[in-house]
């Protein structure tokens, strides 16, 4: 069966801006969803057992290899069998939420998703991420430059590495309703906000019954 994996990375709950537009786009999306919320139930870090299980023969498998084994076997099962990809990863102090890396860390693994002798399994399969952030960060922005979260996903999710067609969204300047210095933002805010949920309903509809690459 395919359907939409959608990642959860946000602290928030449902306060989260993130999760906020990504639910406008699961309002468009017809179809089956798996959705994993790292923050209710994350991923643990990648362990020694965790690598070393990856190159030892399962026959020698120690108890701890095999229970890190299983726990990946599970999350790349769930990655490969999805043929579209929702991401809530906001950014947390100018890169990504600890949980989300290490839910990459997790699937990541070669001669499984990723492959050196040609295109990853998912090459092609489409991929949204959803990314909110309390200041700006586009050109021109005085923190222009020190987004760390955009360009790495970009390159790891993207063609570079797993080979995804990505599209990034990102609500900008969230704080400014909460922080009095960014009052006179606010008006940006709000049209990033407009133009992120229009974005996310537009690509919820257009990708849903989209074929797997």
């Amino acid at each position: 069966m395919s359907y939409l994996l959608h990642i959860d990375a946000s602290s928030l709950g449902e306060a989260s801006v993130s999760r906020q537009v990504a639910r406008s786009f699961r309002d468009e999306w017809q179809g089956p969803v798996v959705h994993r919320d790292l923050a209710v139930s994350p991923a643990p870090h990648l362990s020694a057992a965790g690598i070393t299980a990856r190159t030892t023969d399962p026959a020698e498998h120690t108890p701890e290899q095999a229970k890190a084994l299983a726990v990946q076997d599970e999350l790349i099962e769930e990655f490969l069998g999805a043929d579209a990809y929702l991401f809530t990863v906001p950014m947390y102090n100018l890169t990504m939420p600890s949980v989300f890396k290490a839910w990459l860390d997790q699937i990541m693994v070669a001669g499984r998703t990723l492959s050196h002798a040609g295109p990853s399994p998912v090459a092609g399969r489409p991929a949204t991420v959803i990314s909110a952030r309390g200041g700006g960060y586009g050109p021109g922005a005085p923190k222009e430059g020190l987004d760390h979260l955009v360009p790495t996903l970009e390159h790891l999710l993207g063609e570079a590495i797993l080979g995804l067609d990505v599209t990034i969204i990102t609500p900008e300047l969230t704080m400014a309703p909460y922080v009095p210095m960014l009052a006179p933002l606010l008006p940006m805010h709000e049209a990033s906000m407009t133009k992120s949920h229009d974005e996310a309903r537009r690509l919820g509809s257009a990708l849903t019954g989209r074929p797997a690459a």
